[in-house]
């Protein structure tokens, strides 16, 4: 039996990939209508601040791991006093938790990185963006996700706000770089140092969030991507990761790869895998942290597309992904059993094949139609799939019924 802390879509996804590996999950929730929790029948309601109901969980368990990286550190390290086999453990994780932590220790490993500093003041935050160069980038070291805890700002009184609510605490500040595009690298390391990767993808972020992955990204060289994952094993190996990580990074235009974050668990740049890949992220996360022989990480198809669904205009999305199945029968459709609120992951889509700029068009429109983005419902009855598909074989063009 495997614990898993946190009751959101990453360890709902988990379950899915448990079920053929004939593991048994364990959780601990907030709330028992979390996305997991409709899921994993063994699911207990309590707090993962809480080091008791973090000890009942991990009772008879063969091992922990997160759904999220907000298990407070004191706590993993408790865990793993008391012989818990905590995956990733706290000395990992806290480069995921902290991203002061973070930039400190890939700068003494001589990871490219964006040129950062510690900011304790307006004044410190002032000297940075001078010698830099406005606009920059300011970030609290704990607690910020999906474009949270992230603000570009032109002066350093922009930020004042930030510093005085931190009281002396630190911030980081980054230089903002000048991408090309955004990358992501993901891998996965067993206890007993087994590792293995994914291609390189593109990430396309809107407003903070990413919205589309291309995998594997498109037009890298082979140069650029073998160092981008050489580069994402080593951060691996040096830290002690045990499970998926996932580097995100930027291309510069003169070839630069600069490692921007960290994640230690499942992540948002490997939904494609579920579909494109001969295995998927969760269950090589399952693997790894149960220390199984990792799986083959070839993908399945020339593309794969992945293309987020945030809330949006419709509560209820079963009839708009039921136009969507029916539309298109080769779009993978996987829903987060989520209330829906404006901008919230409430799902994902993906769609492979060997046309980029077809499954683009029809990842897009798909998540577009889910999320009411295309106010069009077209509730004639769908044609007969073998026909549709048929239609699709003569033309690229968007069918509607």
């Amino acid at each position: 039996m495997l614990a898993v802390v946190g009751g959101g879509q990453l360890a709902r996804m988990m379950q899915q990939a448990a079920i053929p590996l004939g593991v048994q999950l364990r959780l601990l929730t907030v709330d028992p209508d979390d996305s997991a929790a409709q899921v994993i029948p063994d699911s207990t309601v309590g707090q993962h601040t809480d080091l008791s109901a973090l000890r009942d969980l991990v009772s008879g368990a063969l091992a922990v791991t997160f759904d999220h990286e907000h298990v407070p550190t004191v706590h993993l390290r408790a865990l793993e006093a008391d012989g818990v086999a905590v995956r990733p453990g706290a000395d990992a994780l806290v480069h995921a938790q902290d991203k002061l932590v973070m930039r400190k220790r890939l700068a003494d490993l001589g990871v490219p990185c964006p040129r950062w500093a510690e900011v304790h003041s307006v004044s410190d935050f002032q000297a940075f963006g001078d010698e830099v160069g406005w606009p920059v980038v300011l970030k609290t070291p704990r607690g910020g996700y999906d474009g949270k805890g992230v603000r570009v700002v032109s002066s350093a009184e922009q930020a004042a706000d930030w510093f005085d609510r931190a009281a002396g605490g630190p911030l980081l500040a980054e230089e903002r770089v000048d991408f090309r595009r955004e990358l992501a690298v993901l891998v996965a390391r067993s206890p007993s140092g087994q590792a293995a990767s994914w291609p390189v993808v593109e990430t396309v972020q809107t407003d903070g969030i990413c919205t589309e992955v291309i995998a594997p990204a498109p037009d890298l060289d082979d140069d650029t991507a073998v160092r981008a994952t050489e580069g994402a094993l080593r951060i691996a190996r040096e830290l002690g990761v045990v499970g998926v990580m996932a580097v995100e990074a930027f291309e510069t235009g003169d070839g630069r790869v600069l490692v921007n974050e960290l994640a230690m668990r499942p992540h948002n740049s490997g939904h494609w895998t579920i579909d494109g890949s001969v295995t998927s992220q969760f269950e090589q996360h399952l693997r790894a942290v149960l220390d199984l022989p990792l799986g083959d990480t070839r993908p399945r198809a020339r593309w794969t597309v992945m293309a987020n669904v945030l809330g949006g205009k419709y509560e209820d999305l079963y009839r708009s992904y039921l136009h969507v199945m029916a539309h298109d029968p080769g779009v993978k459709v996987h829903l987060y059993g989520k209330t829906v609120r404006p901008g919230r992951k409430v799902g994902h889509v993906n769609v492979y094949g060997d046309d980029l700029a077809s499954l683009r068009e029809r990842a897009r429109h798909a998540a577009d139609f889910i999320q009411g983005v295309i106010d069009e419902l077209a509730w004639a009855r769908p044609e007969p799939v073998a026909v549709a598909v048929a239609r699709r074989r003569v033309s690229s063009r968007w069918w509607a019924w």
